[in-house]
C-alpha cells in the first residue's frame, strides 16, 4: 500500500485490518501520533486527512491510500513550528504532553472549520461564529487532557485564532 503522509510517499504492507494509527506509528516511523484509548474516545490519535480531523485509531489505513495525511510532525515547516505548536509552548498548553499532538492537530482543523463557517452545537449564530471559550471548548470536546491543561489549551487556540 502507498500513503502520502506529511507530503512524503510511504510504502507499507500492513494487514488490511491495520488502523491508520498503527501504520503511522509502526510502518511510517512517526511516533508523534499517540495511541491513547484505542477506542476513539480520547482524541490523542487525531490527525488530519484531506484537511479534516479524524481519530486515526478508528479508521483502517487501507481506506486512506489516496488521501493527504498530516500528523503532528507534518505541521512544522523544517525547524519552524506551526503557529499552533508555538502557541501551545508559549501558553504551556500541555503538562505530560501525551495528548498534545492530537490537541494541536484538532485545534488546527477546528480553526479551519470556523473559517469555513461550520457551526457547532453552541454557536449563537449560523452567520457569524464568535470563537469564545464555550465555542472552543465545544469544538475541542473530542480531545481529552488527563492533566487538565484546558485553560492553557484554550488560551493557545484563542491566540492563534486572533492572529
Amino acid at each position: 500500500m502507498h500513503f502520502t503522509i506529511n507530503g512524503n510517499r510511504h510504502e507499507a504492507e500492513p494487514d488490511i485490518r491495520t488502523s491508520l494509527l498503527d501504520v503511522l506509528r509502526d510502518h511510517a516511523g512517526l511516533p508523534g501520533t499517540k495511541k491513547g484509548c484505542d477506542h476513539g474516545q480520547c482524541g490523542a490519535c487525531t490527525v488530519l486527512v484531506n484537511g479534516r480531523r479524524i481519530n486515526s485509531c478508528l479508521t483502517l489505513a487501507v481506506m486512506h491510500q489516496d488521501d493527504e495525511i498530516v500528523t503532528i510532525e507534518g505541521l512544522a515547516s523544517g525547524d519552524a513550528l506551526h503557529p499552533m505548536q508555538a502557541a501551545f509552548i508559549r501558553h504551556d498548553g500541555f503538562q505530560c504532553g501525551f495528548c498534545t499532538p492530537g490537541q494541536i492537530c484538532s485545534a488546527v482543523a477546528m480553526l479551519d472549520e470556523v473559517k469555513a463557517g461550520w457551526a457547532s452545537h453552541v454557536s449563537d449564530s449560523l452567520d457569524d461564529i464568535t470563537l469564545n471559550d464555550d465555542e472552543i471548548s465545544e469544538r475541542m470536546s473530542g480531545n481529552l487532557c488527563r492533566c487538565s491543561a484546558y485553560p492553557n489549551i484554550v488560551d493557545a487556540i484563542r491566540e492563534v485564532a486572533g492572529a
